[in-house]
């Protein structure tokens, strides 16, 4: 969303029209969106992204079609101070947000920054709060939005990155909603007969086998690994190595006995209880999914959790649902 939003204001600027560029950047209480969130508004009132639920943005579009982008320089506002704006500007609980309203020139640099985001570089915009000018450098594999008053710092690229073994169908579908969640997604397949075939936009596909493709990508904690062959000689391969590494989720597709087996293979590989406990497998929630898509939903819910710190109870997960339903001896598990 925010790289649409970024392609959006410089094709604006490129044909003569004036845009701002809207950034979160502080939130008290509860906020619809987190800390550098956008929204570009054009000169006409078109708009693209997001700062609230809707309500802040109307204020904003209609403060641009009545008067214009009038500003030179960027500005901080606030919205949802007082009780009675929280429920005016759609801000549950009497939360507050803080925006900066910044009027793009050619000094901003939005149309480099698109150019680094769309090559896959992590890189940090300081905006001069005085001046209105921007300058770019690399960035650390960090999340953050800095702003003290004389200048806004936001991280932009890909933060996240995402390991798929295995080109297969479901691969496809798990890798289309992965590139709209913001990974940079990495696929990993030596088998001819399922890379020549790949045509998924937004990712990478490699040949290479799966534990030096691991070893390559240097995996970090910002780093999710799922395998998908169903071959033991290709997942094995990855899992072994990632398991070692500070990835925050390493997960298998499988049955439960299957996932059994494949704990017991993988001890071989003088992997220790604790990384072995890392492994999620079966891998995904438990949703009755049937279908690739389903399933590929399943899987990207349960990435979702753990990439935001979230524990699952054992009854949304595959194996502990499915043991509860024998046990019951029904098809339903409280509802689930």
């Amino acid at each position: 969303m925010d790289l649409e939003v970024l392609k959006h204001s410089a094709r604006w600027l490129e044909d003569g029209h004036r845009a701002l560029l809207v950034t979160v950047v502080k939130t008290w209480g509860s906020s619809p969106r987190p800390e550098g969130a956008m929204l570009a508004v054009r000169d006409d009132g078109h708009v693209m992204g997001s700062v609230s639920g809707g309500c802040i943005e109307d204020d904003l579009i209609d403060r641009v079609r009545q008067r214009g982008i009038e500003q030179t320089k960027p500005e901080a506002v606030k919205y949802g101070i007082s009780a009675e704006e929280a429920h005016r500007f759609g801000l549950p609980c009497g939360g507050t947000i803080q925006l900066v309203l910044e009027p793009l020139t050619a000094a901003s640099g939005i149309a480099e920054l698109c150019a680094a985001v769309e090559s896959g570089k992590l890189v940090a915009r300081t905006l001069d709060m005085a001046t209105g000018a921007a300058h770019l450098e690399p960035a650390q594999a960090t999340d953050g939005v800095l702003f003290d008053e004389a200048r806004l710092l936001t991280i932009h690229g890909p933060r996240y990155r995402m390991l798929v073994i295995g080109a297969g169908q479901l691969s496809r579908y798990l890798c289309s909603i992965a590139v709209g969640l913001d990974y940079q997604v990495t696929v990993c397949d030596p088998r001819v007969e399922y890379t020549d075939e790949w045509d998924v936009p937004g990712t990478t596909i490699v040949r290479t086998m799966p534990d030096d493709t691991v070893m390559d990508m240097k995996l970090d904690e910002r780093c999710a690994v799922i395998a998908l062959t169903h071959d033991p000689k290709l997942d094995d391969l990855a899992l072994m190595e990632a398991l070692k590494t500070p990835a925050f989720y390493v997960g298998a597709l499988g049955s439960r006995r299957n996932n059994a087996a494949r704990r017991e293979r993988l001890k071989e590989f003088d992997l220790s209880d604790a990384e072995l406990a890392r492994l999620h497998g079966p891998v995904g929630i438990y949703i009755g999914s049937r279908t690739p898509p389903e399933i590929a939903v399943s899987i990207l819910a349960e990435v979702t959790a753990a990439k935001n710190g979230v524990s699952l109870p054992e009854l949304l997960q595959v194996e502990g649902a499915k043991a509860a339903r024998e046990i019951a001896g029904t098809g339903e598990v409280c509802g689930v």
